[in-house]
């Protein structure tokens, strides 16, 4: 399934103003450039020594469950500095798409100082059950699919009735439009069928995906569920009365 959400962009131009969320794509996109997954700084080398370079870029700030586990007091932050730094610029451009376009709405909901503490929270704890899933790997993992898996759990509960229009490849990519309640339970289901065919090699972090979904479904119920009112009961009457 392949969006590309136009109502829901048009709700999100229109929405106020989102500096955490427009900050986040524009922090990314720049880690992204000055590393060397970009190709574009020249201080890493080209060819055999660009690709080494890469590795070690990725083993220094992306999660490796084997060394998290170990007990290193550095690699305890790894899911945190992961958040912020990409494979490729395919990676970038789905992730920062993604993040635009659930980003601001979510934000605007929430309050700025909520959502960069849901982000980074739900982030963080997405790449940690991945990782405990994988205790064993040395593979390295980088990416905020993670935490914007959460915004799109949060943005299931808050907005269900949102319009995203979607292109699906069973129905000959022809766009249509579902309210966001079909949509993102659709998208997380894939995410969970993946997880059984993920193999622990280099790829997508599906489990990271579904944790974070999950994680930003539940934070959202639970900090915007309607509240509970409890009526108080009359206080009876003296004996002998009756009650109105």
């Amino acid at each position: 399934m392949i969006g590309n959400w136009s109502g829901t962009v048009r709700r999100a131009l229109r929405s106020p103003s989102a500096p955490v969320t427009y900050g986040l794509i524009a922090l990314c996109c720049l880690v992204f450039v000055i590393g060397p997954a970009s190709g574009l700084n020249p201080a890493y080398g080209s060819g055999d020594e660009l690709f080494a370079a890469r590795r070690a870029y990725f083993r220094r700030w992306g999660v490796v469950p084997a060394e998290l586990f170990a007990g290193s007091a550095r690699a305890t932050l790894t899911p945190a500095t992961a958040l912020f730094v990409h494979g490729s610029w395919v990676h970038l451009l789905g992730n920062m798409l993604f993040l635009y376009v659930f980003g601001a709405m979510t934000e605007d909901r929430m309050g700025r100082v909520r959502f960069i503490l849901f982000y980074s929270g739900c982030g963080y704890l997405a790449l940690l059950g991945y990782a405990a899933a994988h205790a064993a790997s040395s593979q390295s993992l980088v990416g905020a699919s993670g935490a914007i898996s959460a915004v799109l759990g949060a943005f299931l509960y808050l907005f269900p009735r949102a319009r995203v229009t979607s292109l699906l490849p069973f129905l000959f990519f022809l766009p249509l439009r579902f309210p966001a309640w079909v949509v993102l339970p659709f998208w997380a289901a894939l995410q969970w069928v993946a997880v059984g065919q993920a193999t622990q090699g280099p790829g997508v972090a599906y489990l990271a995906h579904v944790v974070g979904f999950g994680l930003g479904f539940a934070c959202a119920w639970a900090r915007f569920r309607p509240a509970t009112r409890v009526r108080a009961a009359p206080a009876p009457a003296p004996e002998g009365e009756n009650q109105p």
